[in-house]
C-alpha cells in the first residue's frame, strides 16, 4: 500500500503511520515466515537486516548475561567487549561491519572455517553470537547448521544464519537450530535485480517484537513498492532456483573438466558456483571480459546469469583465491550458458 498516514484509531494494533506498519509488508512477511517457519521482518536492505540482527543480539546478551550459561560471558572477563563468531570468508559487507565494531571495542571477531563444526564449538567459548553463512559468499562452504547451532545454544550464544544463498527452499535454519535467519531479499527471493530489500525470520516472538522495535526506531524501513516486487518474484521463486540450480549442476560438472578451470566450488546445490581460473587474475579477469551472454555485475540471485572476480572489491578477505570467479546461474538455455562461459574460458586458457 502506497500510503505513509493511515487513519487514526484508539486500537492498539492500528498501524498508525508508515514507519511503524504496512498491510504490504505484512502480506510479504506472512509469506516468507510461512516458508522459514518464523515470524519474518522486512528491511529497506540485506545489511539493514544483519545490522538489526547484529545489534538486536548483543542487546540480548547485554540483558542476559549474568544469567548466561557455564562457559558464556563470564570467560571474556568483566567489562569484556562480547565475542562474534564469524566465518573466515563471507559477504565482505557483513565482516566490514563487524570490524567496524570492533574497532570501536564493541566486540570482538573470531574468524573460522565454518565447515569445522569442532572448531566452530571451539571458538564459541565465551561467545555472544555465531553469525554462520551457508553455503558461505563467495567460497560456497557448507556448515553443519544444527551441530553448530547446538553448540551456540550450550554456550548461551544467540545463533544467526544468513541463508541467501539456499532460500528457504534448499534450507530452513530455525528448524536446524538457528535462532534468526537472514536474507538478502535482494537476490533469489525477489529475483529480478529491481529491489533492494532484507529480511530477518526468528520463531522466537520476542527477538522479532526487539527486530520491529530496531526497524522503526532506526528507520531501516522498505519502501511499499519494493516489497510488492518483491512478494511478486516470490510467487515464482520455486520456478527460478529448480531451473537456475539444475543449470549450476550441470555447468559445475561441464567446468570441472575444462583445462581453463583449477577448482570448481560448488555444494552439489544451488544456484551458485565459484571458479578459480588458472593463471591468476589476469586471467579470470579476462574471462569476466570475455562474455556476451553472461553479465559482469556484483549482484547475484536474478534470472540474468551474472559474475565477477570477487578479489577485484578491495574489501572481500584475503584468503578468497584472486583468481576466483563467482557465477550466479539464471534461467537462460543452459546451452547457451556454456557456449558462452567456454568461449571465455577457451580464449583465458590461450
Amino acid at each position: 500500500m502506497l500510503s505513509s498516514t493511515f487513519v487514526a484509531s484508539e486500537d492498539p494494533a492500528a498501524r498508525g503511520y508508515g514507519r511503524y506498519a504496512n498491510p504490504t509488508w505484512e502480506d510479504f512477511e506472512s509469506a516468507l515466515g510461512t516458508l522459514e517457519g518464523g515470524t519474518a521482518v522486512t528491511f529497506a536492505s540485506g545489511m539493514a537486516a544483519v545490522s538489526a540482527v547484529v545489534e538486536v543480539a548483543l542487546a540480548r546478551r547485554r540483558a542476559t548475561g549474568d544469567a548466561a550459561p557455564a562457559g558464556a560471558a563470564r570467560e571474556a572477563g568483566p567489562g569484556a567487549a562480547p565475542v562474534v563468531v564469524v566465518p573466515t570468508a563471507a559477504y565482505n559487507t557483513t565482516l566490514a561491519l563487524l570490524d567496524e565494531l570492533a574497532a570501536a571495542d564493541r566486540i570482538t571477531v573470531r574468524r573460522v572455517d565454518v565447515t569445522d563444526a569442532e572448531a566452530v564449538t571451539a571458538a564459541l567459548d565465551g561467545a555472544a553470537l555465531l553469525w554462520l553463512e551457508s553455503p558461505t559468499n563467495p567460497m560456497l562452504e557448507v556448515a553443519d547448521v544444527a551441530a553448530c547451532c547446538a553448540a551456540a545454544r550450550r554456550h548461551g550464544a544467540t545463533a544467526v544464519v544468513d541463508s541467501t544463498f539456499a532460500t528457504p527452499l534448499r534450507q530452513l535454519p530455525l528448524a536446524l537450530g538457528a535462532d534468526v535467519v537472514v536474507h538478502s531479499a535482494t537476490k533469489l527471493l525477489a529475483g529480478h535485480s529491481d529491489v533492494l530489500l532484507g529480511a530477518a525470520v526468528t520463531a522466537d516472538p520476542d527477538l522479532a517484537a526487539a527486530l520491529r522495535r530496531h526497524r522503526t526506531v532506526h528507520g531501516a524501513v522498505p519502501g511499499p513498492w519494493e516489497v510488492w516486487l518483491a512478494l511478486r518474484g516470490l510467487r515464482t521463486v520455486h520456478l527460478r532456483v529448480d531451473r537456475a540450480e539444475a543449470s549450476a549442476r550441470e555447468l559445475a560438472q561441464r567446468l570441472r573438466g575444462h583445462r581453463a578451470v583449477e577448482r570448481v566450488r560448488y555444494p552439489g546445490w544451488g544456484t551458485m558456483v565459484s571458479v578459480e581460473v588458472r593463471g591468476g587474475a589476469q586471467a579470470a579477469d579476462r574471462v569476466v571480459a570475455g562474455v556476451a551472454l553472461w553479465v559482469p555485475a556484483t549482484s547475484l540471485g536474478g534470472v540474468e546469469s551474472t559474475l565477477e572476480r570477487r578479489r577485484r572489491h578491495a574489501a572481500e578477505p584475503p584468503v578468497v583465491p584472486e583468481s576466483l570467479v563467482r557465477l550466479s546461474v539464471g534461467v537462460e538455455d543452459v546451452e547457451d550458458l556454456w557456449a558462452d562461459l567456454r568461449a571465455a574460458l577457451d580464449d583465458a586458457a590461450g
